[in-house]
Formats: structure tokens, sequence, C-alpha cells
């Protein structure tokens, strides 16, 4: 399994916001978390990617344990996942190419010439190659999202996390997003959690879908 959760509990200060989580994804797989605002979607992607504290039995992300997992441990942890976010996240004043660059020597790549080439390899997955000199405020909405998309696939992670990815974006380019990102699933074997309050993008793109209501979170149909 990617990802594990036994009787997890998860709080917000003193507010609970999720009880009982019991949650496994498998390696390629796809899963929606739908729900209203507040109901505990992103607090659940934020257990996951180390933000926010859980308890319980067990909660463990690629073999890592949120547990047991210390703060100096936790961008390790980051760097085995990809995190795409509704608002893009990319640094304006800086290039497309600083933007990806920036991250790959963050996270160890020393060698240029491997920069480089994965740089133009995941912008050619996003087909916005002509882009690399441009800076975020040039790109419409739908080129800023697939940037972040780049930017997340560049450690080749097995899990993606998408908050709310199209929350942004008109129809079109939302559906263009969740395209590219199932793409990105199925051509890698990506696991893919996706926050959304569209619900027909399953019918498009067929996954797990999990509901957040009164603090539980349950599988659809079960």
């Amino acid at each position: 399994m990617i990802l594990d959760y036994e009787d997890i509990y998860i709080h917000q200060g003193d507010h609970l916001v999720l009880k009982n989580v019991n949650f496994q994804v498998a390696e390629g797989e796809m899963i929606y978390l739908t729900g209203s605002v507040g109901s505990g979607k992103t607090s659940l992607m934020k257990t996951i990617y180390g933000e926010l504290p859980c308890i319980g039995k067990k909660a463990e992300v690629m073999g890592i344990s949120l547990l047991k997992i210390k703060p100096k441990e936790t961008p390790a942890l980051r760097r085995k996942l990809g995190i795409v976010f509704q608002d893009f996240k990319l640094m304006p004043d800086r290039t497309v190419h600083h933007n990806l660059d920036f991250i790959l020597r963050a996270t160890g790549w020393d060698n240029k010439e491997k920069r480089e080439k994965r740089i133009q390899e995941v912008m050619d997955q996003v087909k916005l190659v002509d882009k690399l000199k441009k800076y975020p405020y040039e790109l419409s909405g739908g080129e800023q999202q697939r940037v972040s998309i780049a930017r997340a696939i560049l450690n080749k992670p097995k899990l993606i996390l998408a908050d709310e990815p199209t929350g942004n974006l008109d129809p079109e380019n939302g559906e263009l997003i969740l395209a590219l990102l199932d793409e990105i699933r199925r051509q890698n074997h990506t696991a893919l959690i996706i926050s959304t309050h569209n619900l027909t993008w399953p019918q498009y793109f067929p996954g797990t879908i999990y509901r957040f209501e009164e603090g539980l979170m349950k599988k659809e149909n079960e």
C-alpha cells in the first residue's frame, strides 16, 4: 500500500475534525475526496504531508509512520510526494524554469544537465515547453496549474495530492487539468488523491469516492 490509515483521529487545535479514519490507497489508484467546505478533506491531506498531526492506530505513507515522524524528517517525506494546490503556489518573481529548477536543486539534484533534462521532460508532459522563460503572471490560470503539475512530478512521486486543483479554473480548463492528472497517473502508475466539489469528474475519470460528513470519512457505496 502507498498509504494506510487505521482508526485515525485528526484535530485542528482542540476541535476534532475527523474520527475513525480508515483509508488505504494502492499504487496507481484514483481517489476522490468530496464534501462541504470544512468537512475535513484538506485536513486529511495535511496529515499526509506532515503539516497536521494525527493520532490513532496506524498512519503510514510509503512506509513512513506519520505517528512517529519528527519535524526534521518532514521535508524528506514531502520530497516523496507531489502536491498540487488550488492557488498554484508558484513563485511570481521567477520564471517557470526557475520555479522548477529551484525545486530540483532543493531536493538534491546537483547535476545541471540532469536538471535541465528533467525540466524538459515534465514540461513536455504538460505540453508547455515553450513557456519556460515566462513568468507565472504571463500565463493563464490553466497554464499556471499545468506548471504546478509539472513541479509536482519532478521527483517522480508515487503519490500525488491535488487539493481542489480545478477550483480556480473554468470548466473547460478544469477538464483539461483532470485529464492531464489522470494521464500522468496511468502512465507513471502514480496514486492520485483529488479533493473536489465537482461531482461530475468521477463520471469522466473513474475512481474511488470518499464522502466527508459529520466528522466521518465514508467510502461511497459501502
